[in-house]
């Protein structure tokens, strides 16, 4: 005898109607948000590499990392609501972020403006490459939406990639 909808709803309060199969959910969804993880880690380095910019080319980094960290927190909520709306869960916490993070963090007193751009730029490549595995999975899935969502997440990664090479060419 298969539960009612009320005793679904009981025992999956968070269980969100989707045509996308339960292993797709759920490997969809917890690829998801590991790339949020990832997603919030370098948004964070890169606004501490904003507000410890130095040097005399410290007005155009500092408004170009600002630029580019707007652009990666704007990707967070689209992230994490693309893993609700298929049907899974996202990220709950800080803790969770620091568990499945594959983009390291960058907590030392001191970094040279051209390593930190070094960084965001390879940081960024990083985070072509996880997306470019999150739309393999997407595709295996026939999860069109969100590969579709994620083709954007990687010209707009490959664009912040190109202007940190550029930006530090000699």
């Amino acid at each position: 005898m298969s539960p009612s909808s009320a005793e679904t709803r009981r025992l999956s309060p968070l269980k969100t109607p989707s045509t996308l199969s339960t292993n797709a959910v759920t490997d969809i969804s917890a690829a998801l948000t590991a790339l949020l993880a990832d997603v919030f880690t370098l948004y964070v380095k890169t606004k501490n590499f904003h507000w410890h910019m130095s040097g005399p080319h410290f007005r155009d980094y500092h408004l170009l990392l600002d630029e580019q960290a707007e652009q990666i927190f704007a990707m967070t909520d689209d992230v994490a609501e693309r893993a609700r709306k298929i049907g899974g869960v996202t990220l709950r916490s800080i803790g969770q972020i620091a568990r499945q993070q594959r983009i390291a963090d960058n907590d030392a007193d001191f970094v040279t403006p051209e390593d930190m751009l070094s960084e965001l730029r390879e940081d960024n490549a990083q985070l072509v490459s996880l997306l470019r595995e999150v739309h393999d999975l997407c595709d295996e899935h026939k999860d069109v939406a969100t590969a579709s969502l994620i083709e954007n997440w990687i010209d707009e990664a490959e664009r912040r990639t190109w202007f940190l090479f550029e930006t530090t060419r000699r």
